[in-house]
């Protein structure tokens, strides 16, 4: 609900969490697979789903477009795609959340039109959908605004070769599958290449689709005329930017903390950049675990795409940095605006001197002061959360709705290892 609120004590600078903490399936990963429900001929089944409102979110409009879509355990769900699906995304719930546009490209290959909103989502600087757009029409599509919607309608698409003028995640999914029931090739240059995208890819290759590639920088897809058919389940891999988070809360509040269910793999240059701070740290194939550290020495962070420091780690881990000894500097490449929550770091205590849109300094060691936040977006709010609990004194997290979006009962899980956190 959107006045709830998050009351929280916190430990003055101690580091006395500890106890395990498990790492929910990926939102980036799951929300993707939901759209993909589209490309089936069959019912689809998704495991170990995070129960989130983005999903909450993505089952609706799935259900607006005509898809049975069942919980049936509780981190499981069937997804069955009728014989024809509406073409049109429900505009108040579409514009909530960017990953509605992953349904456009699906939609489009079926039924040769899709209307939808400008997507809305985190306020973290420009997202232009206009790599979506040209991507369209490189396929034989044309695209037409009405009532501040777009409109955009092919009498058949075919196969083409496309360059990303930038790597777009969510581009490289949505192009992806829609190509999958393209007739011909289509290549994709410069793409993305997160864990993510493979997982996607692999699940959609053992329904018959015919992709190769991902997880490099060029994808080709060798289209089908008809709708695949599910053979196995998809197995929803950990969420790495959680892992991730909970790494730099045990890394700045906890005494002896374990990260499980995770894959330590996908955060090896984040993992890098925590070994030149001094934190204390080991890992397995599924596991990560914090011990205390001596000190914590300040470092450069340039976020990059992957398998660079993801963007979404930078706010939770310029917290980290007001924790750690010296100088350091924040580096965001890959979105502008999204350096605007350190005002509020600053107000708690931090010692920080913004550069530009771009780039910040960031002096530890400072003490932290709980006061009233409010949440801006998802990943600041969380790092709002790892602040708070630093901080002395007690801190309230406003609009808290926004983390809800991407992070699974995230108070019960931080009061596994001792957090004082409690949702009103």
């Amino acid at each position: 609900m959107e006045n709830e609120k998050f009351i929280i004590q916190g430990l003055g600078g101690q580091r006395a969490f500890e106890g395990k903490i498990p790492v929910r399936g990926a939102k980036n990963a799951v929300l993707k697979t939901f759209a993909a429900s589209l490309l089936f001929g069959n019912e689809i089944r998704v495991d170990n789903v995070p129960f989130i409102q983005d999903i909450a979110n993505m089952n609706e409009l799935l259900r607006h477009l005509g898809v049975g879509v069942e919980r049936i355990e509780e981190k499981s769900f069937v997804l069955n795609s009728p014989d024809a699906i509406g073409t049109d995304l429900c505009g108040d719930i579409a514009k909530s959340f960017r990953s509605s546009i992953v349904l456009t490209g699906p939609i489009l290959a079926r039924e040769g039109k899709v209307i939808f909103p400008h997507p809305g989502g985190c306020v973290i600087g420009e997202r232009p959908i206009d790599i979506f757009l040209e991507s369209f029409k490189k396929m034989g599509a044309d695209i037409d605004m009405h009532d501040r919607q777009y409109v955009i309608s092919a009498d058949k698409l075919a196969g083409a070769e496309i360059v990303f003028k930038i790597p777009s995640v969510t581009a490289t999914e949505t192009l992806m599958m829609t190509a999958t029931l393209v007739p011909g090739k289509t290549i994709l240059h410069n793409v993305a290449c997160e864990p993510e995208i493979v997982a996607l890819a692999d699940f959609l290759n053992t329904g018959g689709a015919d992709i190769s590639g991902a997880g490099s920088h060029t994808i080709v897809i060798k289209g089908r005329d008809s709708l695949l058919k599910s053979k196995e389940p998809y197995q929803t891999p950990p969420d790495r930017i959680e892992a991730g988070s909970f790494a730099i809360l045990a890394a700045v509040c906890g005494k002896d903390i374990e990260i499980t269910d995770c894959k330590p793999d996908h955060l090896r240059v984040f993992l890098r950049t925590f070994d030149n701070a001094g934190v204390n740290f080991e890992t397995t194939e599924n596991s990560i675990r914090i011990k205390m550290s001596p000190q914590l020495n300040a470092i450069n962070v340039k976020t990059h795409e992957y398998p660079g420091i993801p963007t979404d780690l930078q706010s939770p881990l310029a917290v980290f940095l007001t924790q750690a000894s010296g100088r350091s500097l924040i580096f965001e490449t890959v979105f502008e605006s999204r350096l605007d929550y350190l005002s509020e770091l600053s107000r708690m205590g931090a010692d920080v001197m913004i550069c530009d849109p771009h780039r910040a300094f960031i002096t530890g060691v400072t003490p932290l002061r709980g006061r009233e936040i409010e949440s801006p977006d998802l990943r600041a709010g969380l790092a709002f959360i790892i602040a708070a609990l630093v901080a002395k004194g007690e801190s309230i997290v406003h609009n808290i709705h926004n983390i809800d979006r991407g992070y699974e009962n995230i108070e019960e899980r931080l009061q596994m290892v001792g957090a004082d956190i409690k949702r009103i």
